[in-house]
């Protein structure tokens, strides 16, 4: 299937028709316009109307009007976005436009506050006091690097100097949620501010595991920040942020999938399952703006420690029972030096360098056969990249500009690896490798972007995409041992558009990515554990549309629309199993989000501000694995709010997945059985608020 040509001719004719005007339209809207959303990060420095990217900007008050609490609620939220629900917080498989990663390291990027977020461990975490959210598609390493094929998740925290005042916050809901949380943000004077926050939440839990009669996935979890932002003159800026975050929880309610009905069953399992994780996140950043030039400095240290437990046949039988710990330490650093005069010609240089050091262990228990398996790994790796961007502004003619990037990667990774056999008191070892992996990768970026003189802008884009290879910690062969870089070229075509004064904006961009030696997840030959392999080749195409409106005052509407046709050109997964033609797992076909924020100013004498939000997203359909067997149909979710403000209290009630729809969150195979976990059911609950 290739991409229609009426997309393309429509695409044009709005870029070539004039601006949209009536004297009907402008009576019934006043004269307020969307607000300027502009995009955060140091690198882009572009206001998000003319960015010549595809790019999402989710602002923290549609994060609260959403009541959205993890990067997983912005599954078809954002179009072609896609995170399913694993079970825990052990891993998050991110996907856009078809690319991501179930297992090993992360496909999408995620950086807080310029900090890089390495470990698919650290993805999942409540979401508090936010100032936006950006979600980039399609492959960002000339600028941002590492294992950035499907995009860039920007998060940014409130700053001191935007913000002021002091929050006490909590919540209550159905099954048994329970949160608190408070924030200060002050300034000691016009210099130097300061922000201190923490958070606690409590779930009961939604599965009730038959075999103990409670419920599978309780969970507690509780987080700090602290920032501190000094800036001594008005050329300098220093921000120290540090946080941490802890979270315990039962998990994992998978159920038996019955393999006539495709439906899961009860949740009913012997050994409690569960998932333990601290995190500690620290940056500094140090930015100067002058005449001719800007500097941004970024220093980040991570450490996370997590625990798992779980039972692995998922059985009231006692089969198997694994053990992991894990402890990650990460380091980085990063400058950037961009031009900084307003000229037609415009540069950037930067280097990133990192050091990231995984200690695991796993622990296999075989309780029928009374022995268990000890893994030991010691993974470090380093890397160093160099990159550079060069945008040339009215170029030939005034609008027309092009952009030219181009990044190299260095990276070393290792592993030390023994394995042991426990039985009563004999402990033998039953295998080791130590081995080096070396990758060297340029990525080039162009952009030929046209600016008209209406601010309507058209672009088109080419971007080599890249991840690097890796150890596998789960093998039963030596040539899965290790799995080789997959690599990407990727094509866009976009615009961006407003009508009616600004008030109605679109965004449009359709894509193509021709993708070489994709990183596949695949079941071990025993079924028991999971592994990456390489296909051969592979694409993606698809379109994108985003649509804001503000028809009348206190009156929001979003759309937002993701079409994605991805599948395996070239994959024989042995000598007898060709899956090539097969859809890509975790690529739904469609991504829908619509909403609605109104908003009533001075009701009554007992509520100043009075907000109604609404929004719908849908999903699918898409299959779970590469051989096309078990689908997820299309389902959407309808979720809603209404919040009322009066002086320093605030009110909301909040309802999700009102209209109790069914969906499978996640779904996988092991040992021959296929296993799912439902979604969540409709939940409900109330927040309040104090502002000082």
């Amino acid at each position: 299937m290739k991409f229609a040509v009426l997309p393309v001719i429509i695409l044009i004719l709005l870029i070539l028709s004039p601006p949209l005007h009536s004297e009907e339209i402008d009576t019934l809207m006043n004269n307020v316009q969307l607000e300027e959303v502009v995009v955060q990060s140091f690198k882009q420095d572009n206001r998000l109307k003319t960015a010549p990217l595809s790019v999402s900007v989710v602002t923290g008050t549609e994060i609260r009007n959403r009541s959205i609490i993890d990067i997983k609620e912005f599954s078809s939220f954002v179009p072609n976005f896609f995170m399913p629900d694993y079970g825990s917080k052990l891993t998050s498989p991110v996907y856009i436009r078809g690319i991501g990663s179930k297992i090993n390291a992360p496909s999408v990027g995620l950086y807080v506050d310029g900090v890089p977020y390495f470990e698919k461990s650290a993805f999942d975490f409540d979401l508090s006091e936010i100032s936006s959210v950006e979600i980039l598609r399609g492959p960002q390493g000339t600028l941002y690097g590492r294992n950035t094929m499907g995009g860039i998740i920007n998060i940014y925290t409130q700053s001191p100097f935007t913000y002021k005042g002091t929050t006490i916050r909590g919540g209550l809901g159905n099954y048994a949620d329970r949160t608190a949380g408070f924030s200060h943000y002050g300034k000691v004077n016009e210099t130097f501010g300061y922000t201190f926050s923490g958070d606690y939440s409590h779930l009961g839990g939604f599965f009730t595991n038959q075999y103990t009669g409670k419920k599978a996935d309780e969970s507690d979890s509780g987080s700090g920040r602290i920032r501190l932002e000094w800036r001594p003159a008005g050329q300098w800026t220093f921000q120290l942020q540090s946080s941490v975050d802890y979270s315990d929880q039962g998990g994992y309610p998978y159920a038996q999938v019955d393999s006539a009905t495709r439906k899961p069953g009860e949740v009913n399992y012997n050994d409690y399952s569960s998932y333990k994780r601290l995190i500690s996140t620290s940056g500094l950043t140090l930015g100067y703006i002058g005449n001719s030039f800007s500097l941004n400095s970024q220093t980040a240290f991570q450490y996370l420690t997590d625990e798992q437990g779980i039972d692995q046949d998922f059985t009231a039988a006692s089969v198997y029972f694994a053990r992991q710990d894990q402890t990650q330490r990460m380091l980085s650093q990063e400058i950037n030096l961009k031009s900084n005069t307003g000229k037609d010609y415009q540069w950037l240089f930067g280097a990133f360098g990192f050091w990231q050091g995984v200690d695991n262990e796993v622990i296999l228990e075989y309780k029928a056969q009374q022995y268990e398996t000890d893994k030991l790994y010691d993974n470090p790796t380093y890397g160093l990249a160099l990159y550079h961007q060069s945008v040339f502004n009215n170029l030939l003619t005034d609008g027309l500009s092009l952009t030219l990037g181009l990044r190299y990667d260095h990276e070393k990774a290792s592993t030390d690896y023994i394995a042991y056999k426990q039985t009563f008191d004999t402990r033998t070892e039953t295998d080791s490798y130590d081995h080096d992996l070396k990758f060297d990768q340029l990525t080039p970026r162009i952009v030929l972007q046209y600016l008209f003189p209406s601010k309507q802008t058209l672009y088109a884009s080419v971007t080599k995409g890249y991840k690097t290879g890796g150890f596998n910690t789960s093998f039963e062969r030596d040539e899965d041992r290790s799995f080789k870089p997959e690599y990407s070229w990727n094509y866009e075509l976009g615009s961006k558009l407003h009508f009616f004064d600004n008030r109605l904006r679109a965004e449009i961009a359709l894509f193509y990515i021709d993708w070489r030696n994709q990183q596949i997840y695949q079941v071990l030959p025993s079924g028991r554990g999971q592994m990456l392999k390489n296909a051969g080749r592979s694409f993606s195409e698809g379109l994108e549309v985003s649509l804001q409106a503000n028809p009348v005052n206190g009156l929001m509407l979003q759309a937002g629309y993701g079409f994605t046709y991805a599948k395996f050109k070239d994959y024989k997964q042995s000598e007898t199993v060709d899956y090539s033609d097969n859809y890509l797992p975790m690529a739904p076909a469609h991504t829908l989000s619509l909403g609605a924020d109104y908003t009533l100013s001075y009701v009554g004498p007992w509520i100043d501000r009075l907000t109604f939000s609404m929004s719908y997203n849908g999903t699918g359909k898409f299959y779970w694995n590469d051989n096309n067997k078990v689908s997820e149909p299309y389902y959407g979710i309808l979720n809603g709010r209404i919040a009322a403000t009066k002086g320093v209290l605030s009110l909301a009630v909040w309802g999700k997945n009102i209209g109790q729809q069914d969906y499978i969150a996640y779904y996988f195979e092991t040992s021959g059985k296929g296993f799912a976990q439902k979604g969540k059911p409709f939940t409900y609950g109330v927040d309040l608020a104090f502002h000082f």
